[in-house]
């Protein structure tokens, strides 16, 4: 009776995942396999100026319809569920033509159960079911520690605050992104060592509540028969989807912020990379994303940053009576010094 029941609604599948562990990737390609099948994607973003969706807009695929995605900026979704979250998908299912399946990209701070929670909304319940919440895992962090707590350094604080509170903020976002999943993918496995791909492998497994497959991916390469067809009605599924805050009546990314810097045009591409990297590791930045031109060139530059780890690429060209303003969207942990930063970054812009 159950199978009967979810078949008649529209399936969607949740991806998540901290800040660019591939969440956007994996969207493409998504809608490169997409095979005529009617999509529509839902993307947020931590911070006023959105990167995420222009990226997917500027993919030159069928399946990248403007009407088809919807941007939710300035925000998060775990916590903006009644205020944008619920009118975007409703107007979505009413259109004449509504999507045959509907994906939504988290931001990379977001916490999925509060997300899933919506899906119990009236308006929503009997329409839609939640074929799978996706994780898409950034490797190299992990390995590298990134969210994992430093015990000595803890131990070392608490006997000078009596009051501290140690937990990690990023440990347990990764956390709640990761067991609120039924499917993980280990991402950017071509940075590691085979061995150092089976062992984390093992260790996310052991960490997860219940039985889910981990698959390894470069690229944010899977096979969608993979990630489609899951049939895990999440939204049914929450006591066994343990969160950091299932007993904190509201959650908010105050130990988080993002700004944006205007960019100038630049000469050099490596070079601005180079520069930025002594940025990220002076002032300890989680993510550095946008877009920047280049002189000379008529196409615009797209640059991604995870740590001090850059990719960029040349996207599409500037439009027709386009301004040629560049602007990067910097991320991080609260109290980040964001003058010390915008100057170094425009520096480093003007250098490059």
């Amino acid at each position: 009776m159950t199978d009967k029941l979810h078949a008649t609604k529209t399936p969607v599948t949740i991806i998540t995942g901290f800040l660019g562990a591939g969440k956007t990737t994996l969207l493409r390609h998504i809608m490169e396999g997409a095979a005529g099948r009617r999509l529509a994607v839902i993307v947020n973003e931590f911070g006023s100026r959105g990167v995420d969706g222009e990226t997917i807009r500027s993919c030159g695929l069928q399946a990248c319809a403007e009407t088809d995605i919807v941007e939710l900026a300035n925000g998060c979704l775990c916590c903006t569920v009644a205020d944008e979250f619920v009118p975007a998908i409703e107007a979505l299912m009413e259109r004449p033509q509504p999507p045959e399946h509907i994906l939504i990209e988290t931001s990379g701070l977001a916490l999925p159960k509060p997300l899933l929670k919506a899906f119990s909304w009236p308006s929503l319940r009997s329409r839609l079911t939640v074929d799978g919440v996706v994780a898409v895992i950034d490797g190299p962090a992990v390995a590298a520690g990134r969210f994992a707590d430093d015990p000595a350094a803890v131990a070392t604080q608490r006997a000078e605050i009596e009051t501290l509170d140690h937990d990690n903020p990023l440990a347990e976002v990764y956390e709640d992104q990761l067991f609120a999943a039924d499917l993980v993918i280990l991402n950017k496995t071509d940075l590691l060592a085979p061995e150092q791909v089976e062992a984390l492998a093992r260790e996310i497994a052991a960490r997860l509540p219940r039985a889910v497959k981990v698959v390894a991916a470069r690229e944010s390469k899977i096979d969608l028969a993979t990630l489609f067809g899951l049939n895990a009605a999440a939204e049914a599924d929450l006591a066994a989807r343990p969160s950091h805050h299932d007993d904190a009546p509201d959650h908010e990314h105050d130990d988080f912020e993002s700004f944006v810097v205007a960019m100038p045009e630049i000469a050099r591409p490596e070079s601005l990379v180079e520069r930025l990297k002594s940025v990220v590791e002076q002032h300890d930045i989680l993510r550095i994303k946008g877009f920047v031109a280049v002189a000379g060139r008529p196409l615009r530059l797209e640059l991604q940053g995870v740590g001090a780890r850059f990719r960029h690429h040349f996207d599409r060209p500037w439009n027709a009576g386009e301004p040629r303003h560049g602007h990067l969207v910097v991320i991080g942990r609260n109290g980040l010094d964001r003058a010390g930063i915008a100057a170094g970054v425009i520096e480093a812009g003007a250098l490059g």
